[in-house]
């Protein structure tokens, strides 16, 4: 099933075509990545068997994850190092954020 493929390619399309700025796609995978992360955690150290089945079977556990279940070989390699160089971006934004408020 590629549910979750769409709808992570329909909603990158959404932020892409509502905020046209590569600022902000960066930011959405991020925030998603780090949901999504979130979540597996949960899912890891829940005591109820009944919401870590659900979100196993429903959630992935991270953009890598899915793309893992889709791809293979040198097109993987190539969505992993972007997704990398992405995550990289993310730092940098977050850390010229603090940087800029003067919270460091």
């Amino acid at each position: 099933m590629y549910i979750d493929l769409v709808v992570l390619v329909v909603l990158i399309l959404v932020v892409i075509m509502y905020f046209r700025r590569f600022s902000s796609f960066v930011y959405f995978i991020g925030i998603v990545d780090i949901f999504l992360r979130i979540l597996t955690f949960i899912k890891n150290n829940i005591g109820l068997p009944d919401l870590s089945a659900v979100i196993d079977n429903y959630i992935p556990e991270s953009i890598l994850a899915i793309v893992s279940n889709y791809t293979d070989g040198i097109l993987y390699t190539i969505i992993a190092w972007a997704y990398i160089v992405i995550m990289a971006i993310f730092l940098f934004y977050n850390t010229k954020f603090f940087i800029k408020k003067k919270k460091i």
